[in-house]
């Protein structure tokens, strides 16, 4: 369950990614669900067609999703900052830090970089959800 302050950065997020005009132009066949962990809590995101449909706050352990991002507490501070340090600006960068890694079934992410890349450019202004 969302704590009073990780809902208002989890909603701000959707907000910003469903109002994003980059999303909803390249995001027609943006449909994925995918895993944010942020070693505190963790967050499914399950995009339909640009839009996200659901947005759920330490889902049940098994809860299907195509691919998951992981990374430490750390990582994600420095990855959320509106500009980022060196290393942290990107998954892969933050990747090769060792600090983040990624999980699944990659060719769906890969599938959706270019959407799923400026949904988490949208964290820089949400900070990390949890």
């Amino acid at each position: 369950m969302a704590t009073a302050t990780a809902r208002e950065p989890v909603e701000r997020f959707r907000q910003l990614s469903d109002g994003d005009a980059e999303i909803q132009a390249h995001g027609k066949y943006f449909s994925c669900s995918y895993l944010l962990d942020m070693e505190k809590h963790s967050f499914l995101v399950r995009v339909h067609r640009g839009r996200i449909e659901e947005l759920i706050v330490d889902p049940e352990p098994l809860t299907a999703y195509d691919f998951a991002i992981r990374a430490t507490a750390e990582t994600w501070q420095g990855f959320c900052r509106p500009t980022p340090p060196p290393m942290y600006h990107g998954i892969w960068a933050a990747t090769f830090r060792r600090g983040m890694r990624l999980e699944g079934d990659l060719l769906v992410l890969m599938q959706n970089l270019r959407c799923l890349t400026r949904q988490l450019e949208l964290l820089r202004e949400t900070g990390p959800l949890g």
